[in-house]
């Protein structure tokens, strides 16, 4: 038993072993150094990258957007961080921070200029998605950067830098600040930042993680107070970015939670033979009650099946949510046209859906018993190799 238990720890520490295509240290220490560089080509690269991420999200097109992404130098800066820390090179340190704010301040002044001519001021879901960052952005840039340092210590770099800058995605975020800017709504322009910051902090992090661990050699020796001092540091500013977003991811959560809990309890509890349900919206509030809001047509619910409606929501844990039936003449005001015109559609797409896959696999079927008679009463196979058998130079035949 303890030789097959050696055995396997010395099969998985040879598996999972960096130091097979680790490239030498000095050399992966060097082309993270030249990308820190922020000047002539790079600053024009950043810069029509730019103008290309504001405009597929002025559009809402994630192929622009991806594109942009792959010709962006954002992450030689940011590595150059992590690196310097990693290292102890803080000359390197404080040229990575010139860099990045450099190039931080030209994508925001670029997009924002961009936004600001631009005829199309709606914020599109691509860019509204850049404003709300949660805990799982903060994985994505973490295990991405750890992805990019990996490889990017290894002989053969691979593709796996373009690959992190896709997946942390650096730029829509500042273009995304930028139209903040541009519209004068501030609420966009943090929460854009943020998830840029929380990418920038991650990507910093798993670089400064790697280069530890694979040991690098140190520019300066430093004593345990530095050490430690440097240390604190890292996990204050680690701290700073991740909690935000563990709330963030929260409130998202619970919202999800809600929405199907209330639909849950709509589809069971909201069936009535002379009563229909036309629309539905529901509100999700943290801090105050939610509220499912109903609007039905037909016959009159009266006020004993409402409140037995109202009594089943803890049922569906839906505890301090209010329930809110519109019905009747006596509400004709109050409804939106536009919310019953929605309800109606999509009630009639479902329809069409469900009639439309039913009459698909009835058509399935009925093929399927047309191909089994022709077999049946046309035996083609055997014809056809008999008729071969008989004389090979015949190629095609009919009936």
């Amino acid at each position: 038993m303890k030789r097959i238990l050696i055995a396997i720890i010395l099969f998985l520490k040879d598996r999972f072993n960096l130091s097979h295509e680790q490239d030498d240290n000095i050399e992966t220490i060097k082309s993270i150094e030249k990308g820190v560089d922020f000047k002539g080509i790079n600053v024009w690269t950043l810069i029509f990258a730019i103008f290309v991420a504001s405009i597929g999200l002025n559009v809402n097109s994630t192929a622009v957007i991806i594109g942009a992404m792959l010709i962006s130098p954002l992450m030689g800066p940011i590595m150059g961080l992590g690196l310097s820390v990693g290292i102890y090179d803080f000359a390197l340190l404080k040229k990575s921070l010139k860099n990045l704010s450099i190039a931080v301040v030209i994508s925001v002044i670029t997009s924002a200029t961009y936004f600001l001519i631009s005829p199309l001021d709606e914020a599109q879901s691509e860019l509204l998605a850049r404003t709300t960052p949660t805990i799982y952005d903060v994985l994505i840039a973490l295990f991405g950067g750890l992805a990019g340092i990996v490889a990017g210590a290894t002989k053969e770099k691979g593709n796996a830098i373009p690959g992190v800058a896709i997946a942390t995605a650096l730029m829509p975020p500042l273009c995304t600040a930028g139209f903040g800017i541009a519209t004068g709504n501030i609420y966009y322009f943090l929460g854009a930042f943020y998830l840029f910051f929380i990418n920038a902090v991650m990507i910093s992090l798993s670089t400064f993680m790697i280069v530890r661990f694979l040991k690098f050699p140190l520019k300066q020796e430093v004593d345990k107070r530095q050490s430690y001092n440097v240390r604190k540091y890292i996990y204050i500013i680690v701290i700073i970015t991740v909690l935000p977003s563990i709330y963030f991811a929260y409130k998202i959560i619970a919202e999800t939670v809600f929405n199907s809990n209330a639909k849950n309890f709509i589809n069971k509890e909201i069936v009535f033979d002379k009563t229909q349900l036309i629309n539905k919206t529901l509100k999700f509030s943290q801090s105050d009650s939610s509220e499912i809001i109903l609007l039905l047509t037909g016959e009159t619910l009266d006020y004993k099946t409402v409140d037995k409606l109202i009594k089943k929501l803890p049922d569906y844990s839906l505890y301090k949510t209010k329930l809110i039936i519109k019905q009747g003449i006596e509400n004709a005001e109050t409804v939106d046209i536009s919310q019953i015109k929605s309800g109606i559609i999509e009630e009639i797409y479902h329809k069409n859906e469900l009639a439309l896959a039913d009459k698909d696999e009835k058509i399935k079927l009925l093929e399927n018993e047309l191909l089994a008679l022709k077999s049946v009463q046309f035996p083609i196979m055997e014809i056809s190799e008999e008729i071969n058998a008989i004389n090979p130079k015949i190629q095609s035949f009919s009936r």
